[in-house]
């Protein structure tokens, strides 16, 4: 009679947890979607007021766009496995979208390389709003994603413990979620800069 009742507290406390898990997670979305809404359209109107350089997007930042792409792809990948109980493709899936996600952040960093290589440079004498532009919102981005490494570094963790089941699956939803938000919006991002510069 015990066990039943500790059972069903824990149920009761895992449903409560998914109530207020994914609304929150869905407000923190949104208000990241807000955010980079207004630095895009500042883009839109600095570049309205002359005076903008136009330069080529360091393909180390196509390479970015291709790495969190395909790390959605494994992301999707846990999340099916775990909903089928493939417990083995959750732990490799989820790890690989931590490497992946690592990689990401080192191309950021190569594409910035390229950057100062072609004389464009976030502030300081020569330097012009477009490229300036380009570095703040990439460090915002990488910003959120290391949030997001950090979040599936506990998930890649919980799948090496068999955490996660077709029963137990809201953490690694919840993380699910938002890197596919992240890669969604790092997406959005190149099209945009390709579009705009």
């Amino acid at each position: 009679m015990e066990n039943q009742y500790a059972l069903s507290e824990k149920d009761f406390q895992e449903a409560k947890r998914e109530k207020v898990a994914k609304p929150l997670l869905w407000i923190g979305i949104i208000s990241i979607i807000m955010f980079f809404a207004g630095l895009t359209s500042a883009v839109i109107v600095r570049k309205g007021d002359g005076n903008w350089f136009h330069y080529d997007i360091p393909s180390m930042f196509l390479y970015s766009t291709i790495i969190i792409a395909i790390s959605s792809l494994f992301m999707f990948s846990a999340t099916q496995a775990a909903k089928k109980n493939n417990l083995a493709l959750v732990k490799y899936s989820v790890l690989a979208t931590l490497i992946l996600g690592i990689a990401f952040i080192f191309t950021q960093f190569e594409g910035f390389g390229q950057l100062v290589s072609n004389g464009i440079y976030m502030s300081g004498e020569g330097h012009n709003a477009s490229g300036s532009f380009l570095y703040v919102i990439a460090w915002v981005h990488i910003l959120h994603l290391v949030g997001g490494l950090v979040a599936l570094s506990y998930v890649v963790f919980n799948a090496f413990k068999e955490r996660y089941n077709s029963k137990k699956l809201l953490g690694l939803q919840v993380c699910s979620t938002y890197w596919h938000f992240l890669g969604a919006m790092w997406i959005y991002l190149y099209l945009f800069f390709k579009t705009i510069i």
